[in-house]
């Protein structure tokens, strides 16, 4: 699956200098935070960025090259990108495959916090895919984390088996994990300023519909999500995003 990749960049006899990166459509996509928003990154195309072997596929964005962006990253075997620094800081969590950098190797499940002003040279020697957010940090947060989830305590969260992991938390910004048994009931996920899901496995549904790996829902303001599971599942949550400052991108 990680090899298939764009055959485009594949080629040896295209000149990759030349290939387009990103439309300006994609500058402001799903920006305003006040609407819901729902992206099944399956469905959309792979693009290509600045390095070769390198591919996203936005689900929110605010800027061009530098932009305030949540994805997912695909590195062909063997990429690298050359050092740089993360000004507003970097989340990823590994999907498939293994991610590396200079600090190690962060195999699939593995969570990564680099906060503002950290830099490194991420690669993949066999390939891999990566949930990743740039420039969400907020002001003052320096936490550096690498977790390994499959390896981590979980906390058993009601009878059917549903699971948590809390994963980060500052300044009223909880970041977490919620593992869905096969069957499962209703689990209920109050949420205030906003909340962010991302399906990492398996398939949840909701009121308003069933949502597959790999896709991204964005709820404003304040609430309460019922969701369960019939196949089994595991979502990356994020709450209290909405009305927090950000850290400013640069003009």
């Amino acid at each position: 699956m990680l090899r298939d990749g764009l055959n485009l960049l594949k080629d040896k006899s295209v000149n990759h200098k030349k290939i387009p990166l990103m439309d300006e459509a994609y500058f402001n996509l799903n920006g305003n935070l006040d609407e819901k928003a729902v992206v099944c990154s399956r469905d959309q195309p792979w693009i290509p960025s600045p390095r070769r072997g390198v591919l996203r596929r936005p689900m929110y964005r605010l800027g061009g090259e530098v932009a305030r962006a949540t994805s997912v990253v695909r590195y062909e075997p063997g990429s690298v990108f050359d050092n740089h620094k993360h000004p507003g800081g970097e989340e990823i969590f590994v999907l498939e495959g293994v991610f590396q950098d200079e600090q190690g190797d962060y195999p699939a499940g593995t969570y990564l916090r680099n906060p503002p002003g950290s830099s490194h040279s991420p690669r993949s020697l066999d390939g891999c895919e990566i949930f990743v957010k740039l420039w969400q940090f907020c002001p003052g947060d320096s936490q550096s984390k690498s977790i390994r989830t499959d390896q981590a305590a979980w906390t058993d969260m009601g009878a059917d088996g549903t699971m948590m992991l809390p994963l980060h938390s500052y300044g009223g910004v909880i970041v977490q994990l919620i593992r869905l048994p096969a069957v499962s009931q209703k689990f209920s996920l109050p949420f205030e300023n906003g909340m962010e899901i991302f399906v990492i496995r398996g398939r949840i549904e909701d009121c308003s519909g069933q949502y597959g790996a790999g896709c991204w829902i964005r709820h404003p303001r304040s609430g309460r999500l019922d969701i369960h599971s019939s196949d089994g599942a595991i979502v990356y949550v994020e709450t209290g995003r909405q009305e927090k400052p950000f850290i400013a991108l640069p003009r």
